[in-house]
């Protein structure tokens, strides 16, 4: 069995992320863009001698992008919606941009998640009208560069037709099949240029398949791929599956492509129940991701060795078996090289971007050979991690939870208690995160800032919010979050059970990255995390301040979770860590608790037979958080950018008394999905997109607040932005909240004149 090794990405924010400093520096006008192309060459250059320094027999080039692949993809083919056209940006890197953060005169495209992982892609507007054309075949422009620059013969990555088009909007849904074939012809055009430049094999990524669960969906994308194979007879296609099984393998492989790529860590059983049954075809290649690309524990190569071993005879013919990654390692922190501050056991027991390069050409290196003490080195150090953290020890049993009192009884006494206007105003939780403060914290961390000294600037920050809120009028103020890094990380490093790292950063949207913390042991209470600031800033006004908690279900789903417990174990443990943090703030007189949920959704596993049991227990985790207020006490909870029409039913089942829900960036769609669905408790609809510099007049706002109350009723309706404004600017939160304020008192307004 002839095995080569690939993967099917690499991170792109480099070892320090000089890429996100690169993008943002550009933003602000600190450089020109010939320099801001310059320095993302020389990113992508590095990255690539990475991989040919780590023996890769198949490099991956193409991946590599300025905001996210979902975007290139669509510019490449001339998919610009109109506004942007017509918003005249001075060159094609400003209409690219424009697209994902939105301009004065035009709204950002909508983002959403990519499949069910913490990365968010720019959604491609199909409208009518397009001319389907290619602007600039970017993947060639990559292959040449790697060519030219490195005598790099690398593997182009293309996002495929089938999954483009699946995750794309605009276009009628009955018209599938038609633009299907339209881009076909464009994807012909550019796969030839790449067969005719030289590429040996062009990945061609089709994740969206793992959601087709009929044969029907399958004969579609299997046509696509005839008409494509007709179209460029010469290339050579490796169709590349992950995140989940495919349901049909063995018409998979009847695809008319040199290979196939399957997933064996995420969908490892059903894919390997299908594989054990067929015969891959000869001349075919059979591409296994076998190296987890969505975690960071090391792999197990002995098992994966053995389990090689038992699918050889099914390979017998096959022209090349690959051992991968399991999905592009750009979901992976890039290094351990940083990580000096972890506990030697728990870092004996991690694998980063870097190491699973390693690992990939240690099972390739031994797969038919006598192990040598590289091989041993590393099953020696995976076995001191297993025989530290063994197990965990608590494993609670995950029951029922539930608040006694329904809702429809709680609000009554709430609405006594709080004595709220109608559509009542208020934020989802952080205020800009200034340089200044962000210097503040990491000199605190370092020491070299005196606890005295930085506690002072988090009160001071706190006291100006708290006033220019009251200032602007908004009616339930937060403290802001100055003190925090980052909603799920800050917990991690409160909560027992977790470890953060130094330099674990990967990238979640455009040059946004966070930094999941580890989840190696038992999660427990140790301490109140967020009382001390929140009960501050209540000093301040008298108006009601909410706390501000990540719930259970998004602090496991954004963290990296041991794979050998069940989710919902530690999901339950970590909701009854913060129950303890809610009766804390509870004591100290904050009866005004926002628990956010924003991951809730980009959980839900990606085959439909799933998901019940999943948001079962995610709604449960939830519950779990918050069952023993008090009536009176307001649980809020915050969702943002995933798709909601689905899960509507669960959301209400979560039993916050208020749920704030993104629409902005989706402009207004998810109001439609309550012209079928009765929701019957407090809900607020995003009218702002804060990931955009742009800000909305009060009227483009109050559009959003009119259409809403058309199928939600004002007396359960709450006014806010779409998520938190940490990362905008003090002068554009400001401003886009006072036309918040004026959109919801306008909207108030014309309430009362109708009741006249």
């Amino acid at each position: 069995m002839k095995i080569k090794t690939s993967i099917q990405g690499y991170p792109r924010i480099g070892e320090q992320r000089e890429w996100k400093r690169n993008l943002e520096s550009f933003w602000k006008g600190e450089k020109t863009e010939a320099e801001f192309e310059q320095e993302m060459k020389d990113i992508r250059l590095e990255r690539l001698k990475q991989l040919q320094k780590a023996g890769l027999d198949y490099i991956p080039v193409g991946d590599f992008s300025y905001y996210d692949h979902m975007l290139d993809t669509a510019v490449m083919f001339d998919i610009i919606p109109a506004r942007f056209a017509d918003s005249q940006p001075g060159s094609a890197l400003d209409t690219y941009f424009s697209m994902a953060r939105g301009t004065k005169g035009a709204g950002a495209c909508e983002m959403t998640k990519w499949f069910n992982t913490n990365y968010h892609y720019i959604v491609p507007e199909i409208e009518e009208g397009w001319v389907p054309k290619v602007a600039h075949n970017k993947p060639l422009a990559d292959y040449l560069e790697a060519k030219e620059s490195l005598g790099i013969e690398g593997k182009p990555v293309l996002v495929g037709p089938y999954t483009f088009l699946k995750l794309s909007k605009g276009f009628p849904e009955a018209e599938f099949s038609r633009y299907l074939d339209i881009l076909l012809s464009l994807y012909a055009k550019v796969i030839s240029e790449l067969t005719e430049a030289g590429a040996s094999v062009i990945q061609i990524d089709e994740p969206a398949l793992v959601q087709a669960e009929t044969e029907a969906e399958f004969h579609l994308a299997k046509q696509a791929y005839e008409n494509l194979a007709n179209l460029v007879p010469d290339a050579s296609l490796l169709l590349q599956t992950y995140f989940e099984s495919v349901d049909h393998v063995k018409t998979l492989l009847q695809f008319p492509v040199k290979g196939i790529g399957l997933d064996l860590v995420h969908g490892k059983e059903r894919n390997l129940q299908q594989l054990r049954q067929e015969q891959i075809p000869a001349g075919k290649v059979i591409a296994l991701g076998v190296v987890d690309g969505r975690n960071v524990w090391k792999t197990d190569l002995e098992a994966q060795k053995h389990l090689l071993q038992q699918l050889e005879p099914g390979f017998a013919e096959a022209e090349e078996v690959w051992i991968q990654s399991s999905c592009s390692l750009l979901h992976s922190p890039v290094s351990l090289k940083q990580e000096v501050n972890l506990p030697a056991e728990l870092k004996s027991g991690l694998a980063f971007a870097e190491e699973k390069l390693e690992e990939l050409q240690l099972l390739k290196n031994n797969y038919a050979n006598t192990v040598d003490s590289s091989w041993e080195d590393h099953q020696s150090s995976l076995k001191k991690f297993r025989e530290t953290y063994q197990k965990l020890e608590k494993n609670e049993e995950v029951r029922m939870a539930m608040r006694p009192v329904p809702f429809s009884e709680r609000q009554s006494v709430q609405e006594k208690k709080w004595r709220l206007p109608l559509l009542p105003t208020t934020t989802i939780g952080s205020f800009p995160q200034t340089q200044e403060m962000r210097q503040a914290r990491t000199a605190f961390r370092k020491g070299s800032l005196s606890t005295l000294h930085y506690e002072r600037m988090v009160k001071d920050k706190i006291a100006d919010w708290v006033r220019i809120q009251e200032e602007i009028g908004l009616d339930v103020l937060v403290h802001g979050e100055f003190e925090r890094n980052d909603m799920v990380e800050f917990f991690g490093e409160k909560l027992d059970g977790f470890a953060v790292t130094r330099n674990g950063w990967v990238q979640s949207y455009g040059s946004r990255c966070v930094k999941p913390p580890i989840i190696y042991t038992d999660v427990t209470f140790a301490e109140p995390m967020t009382v001390k600031e929140t009960a501050y800033a209540q000093t301040l006004t008298k108006k009601p301040v909410k706390g501000m908690l990540t719930g259970p279900v998004t602090i496991l789903n954004w963290s990296f979770e041991r794979t050998d417990v069940p989710k919902q174990t530690t999901a339950f443990q970590i909701a009854q860590a913060l129950q303890e943090e809610v009766k804390a703030l509870e004591e100290a007189g904050i009866e005004m608790i926002q628990i956010d949920e924003p991951a809730l959704r980009e959980g839900l596993p990606l085959k439909q037979e799933d998901h019940c049991y999943y948001l079962d227990w995610a709604v449960n985790s939830f519950r779990a958080s918050a069952e023993k207020v008090k009536d009176t006490t307001q649980i809020h909870t915050h969702m943002c950018y995933s798709e909601f029409h689905d899960i509507i039913d669960s959301i209400s089942a979560m039993d916050a008394d208020v749920i704030s829900i993104e629409t902005s960036r989706s402009h207004g769609e998810l109001i439609e999905v309550f012209e079928n669905n009765v929701y019957d408790k407090g809900i607020g609809l995003g009218v702002y997109d804060i990931h955009s510099p742009r800000i909305p007049e009060a009227e483009e706002m109050q559009e959003i607040i009119t259409k809403s109350l058309g199928v939600l009723p004002a007396k359960l309706f709450w006014v806010n932005p779409d998520c938190g404004l940490k990362t905008r600017t003090e002068e554009e939160t400001v401003a886009a909240l006072k036309n918040m304020q004026a959109a919801a008192e306008q909207a108030r307004n014309a309430l009362k004149e109708k009741q006249l």
